[in-house]
């Protein structure tokens, strides 16, 4: 199992800038595939980014240039910076993480744990 819980959400203004965090614990699986969606109030969840073989990163195209998904060596802190906020980006963050035994099994899109998340509030 996998635990995870984020913190770094807030309100900011259109233009700027937050560090969402993902602090994760667990049993020490060897390898890790790390992923952040977002839910918007009465809409449905959604993928931003995700961190797949340390160095593997994709991005929703909404986000792309403005959003970084970094995770630290130890695979114990994972990250979504993002810059240029707007109104848009307004939703409840979450981090998502599936743990392997072997480092050659693939990553999957679908995640079995998931933290608490984080609400994002950028105005106008």
């Amino acid at each position: 199992q996998v635990q995870l819980v984020e913190s770094g959400g807030g309100s900011v203004q259109s233009g700027g800038s937050l560090k969402l965090s993902c602090t994760v614990s667990g049993y020490p699986y060897v390898k890790y595939c790390f992923g952040w969606f977002r839910q918007p109030l009465g809409k449905e969840r959604e993928g931003v980014a995700t961190i797949h073989d340390d160095v593997k990163t994709s991005y929703t195209d909404s986000v792309k240039g403005r959003f970084t998904i970094s995770q630290d060596n130890a695979k114990t802190l994972m990250f979504l910076e993002m810059n240029n906020l707007q109104p848009e980006d307004t939703a409840m963050y979450y981090c998502a993480a599936n743990g392997l035994l072997f480092k050659t099994s693939p990553c999957s899109s679908q995640y079995k744990n998931w933290g608490p998340g984080t609400l994002v509030t950028v105005s106008s």
